[in-house]
């Protein structure tokens, strides 16, 4: 049985992640400073038939991850992403291709790898660039706003629903339940009526219900948008079965808008407690903007950690793992890594280069809307400081219960209005 480790900070508690910034940021120093520690899962809540985790391996180092990510054929994605052991059920909608590994990965990815070539991503800029438009449009008059519900969470949101063709009526509840999702752990997002599971049940069915609806509606069309090429897409003779486009819209819409909003919204936060870097930003947007993007995502480390899981005894920086081990890999503790980072807590608009982990490590899981999702921060960024470049927060953010997802549930903002 593994020792656990009672005398170090706990990042698997979503507890861990709503306290003062230096607390975390000094435990996550404490927790890198070892080259492994074992800790127990969170208790599960007395409503949720959940299984009793083990507990797991935190590995926080940017070495660590890079080690565990390119061997996929040791640490296995197949047994779940996240620390808890959900029951079966949960996989109908949320068994998506992040969830599983070789050769059913990869036949997956390269179905749905189609909507994400280099000439697909290039079409969609206009389309990003005229919501970021849009957006900045229904707020500027007013001279202030919540960052989070009124601009992060609008663009990503918009861009995948337009991406997969979901109907404009659609996507509140879209949002809604995305939200319930990737915020499960947060009594703000569980409607009061349900517990949490029944909640995330609940979301993740109103969400595929509406993918079979709309990939109905595309069979045997020619219209561009994603979902039309999923369905009618064939690679070695191979279609996506409804229930995988269903999983991978659900993947796309929660990964895809909630993470980008986090990282949208952690940009404003970081502007505004260093000034002299938004300054530089606007003083030479065009050759600023692209590592901008890149710090605010290291920094920000929009998902927290990912889960892997040991498919043999092997060992890691020298500590035996078992196999059946539990091993969560922390992004956002390993892109603070000193070993690898000068000065890893200034936030650094010009910093290169920036080998930071945001978007996963290397292997078969790097993030595939990694291209997107950059070209939605820089182009919603570009956006705000040209119309509104003395917005910044105005109040704390409103930090999301959650050891998964680094999110900001709200965040007030103020801007000399147009």
């Amino acid at each position: 049985m593994n020792q656990v480790q009672t005398d170090l900070p706990n990042p698997i508690t979503p507890e861990f992640w709503v306290r003062p910034e230096a607390e975390i940021e000094a435990d996550l120093a404490a927790l890198r400073a070892v080259p492994l520690s074992f800790h127990p899962e969170p208790p599960v809540p007395v409503d949720i038939d959940f299984p009793e985790g083990p507990g797991s391996w935190v590995v926080t180092r940017h070495a660590q991850i890079l080690e565990v990510s390119k061997q996929p054929e040791i640490f296995s994605s197949a047994a779940g992403v996240t620390v808890i052991d959900a029951p079966p059920e949960f996989n109908e909608f949320f068994g998506s291709m992040i969830a599983m590994d070789d050769p059913r990965h990869a036949r997956l990815r390269k179905l749905v790898s189609a909507g994400f070539t280099p000439r697909m991503l290039a079409k969609l800029e206009d389309g990003v660039a005229l919501q970021a438009q849009r957006i900045v449009d229904r707020i500027i008059d007013r001279g202030e706003c919540d960052f989070v519900v009124d601009v992060a969470a609008r663009l990503p949101l918009q861009i995948v629903c337009d991406l997969m063709g979901i109907p404009e009526s659609q996507i509140e509840f879209v949002f809604e339940q995305t939200n319930i999702i990737l915020g499960g752990g947060d009594p703000e997002y569980v409607p009061d009526q349900h517990d949490i599971l029944t909640s995330l049940l609940l979301a993740g069915q109103g969400l595929s219900e509406l993918m079979n609806d709309v990939a109905e509606s595309k069979k045997g069309g020619d219209a561009d948008d994603l979902t039309t090429i999923l369905v009618n897409a064939t690679v070695d003779g191979e279609q996506l079965t409804q229930a995988e486009i269903a999983s991978f819209f659900i993947l796309l819409v929660v990964a895809g808008n909630e993470t980008t909003r986090n990282a949208i919204a952690w940009g404003l936060k970081y502007l505004t407690d260093n000034p002299d870097q938004k300054q530089l930003w606007l003083q030479d947007p065009d050759t600023v903007e692209h590592t901008a993007v890149e710090e605010i995502v290291r920094l920000a480390s929009p998902v927290t950690y990912m889960r892997r899981t040991a498919l043999t005894d092997t060992i890691l920086d020298g500590q035996q793992i078992r196999e059946g081990d539990k091993v969560s890999m922390f992004y956002l503790a390993a892109n603070r890594d000193e070993e690898l980072f000068d000065d890893p807590y200034t936030f650094d608009v010009r910093r290169d280069p920036n080998p930071h982990v945001g978007f996963g490590g290397p292997g078969p899981h790097f993030c595939l809307g990694a291209h997107l999702a950059r070209r939605e921060i820089r182009l919603m960024w570009r956006e705000l400081l040209a119309r509104v470049p003395d917005i910044e927060a105005s109040g704390p953010p409103d930090l999301l219960l959650s050891s998964f997802i680094h999110g900001v549930k709200h965040l007030p903002a103020t801007f000399t209005p147009a």
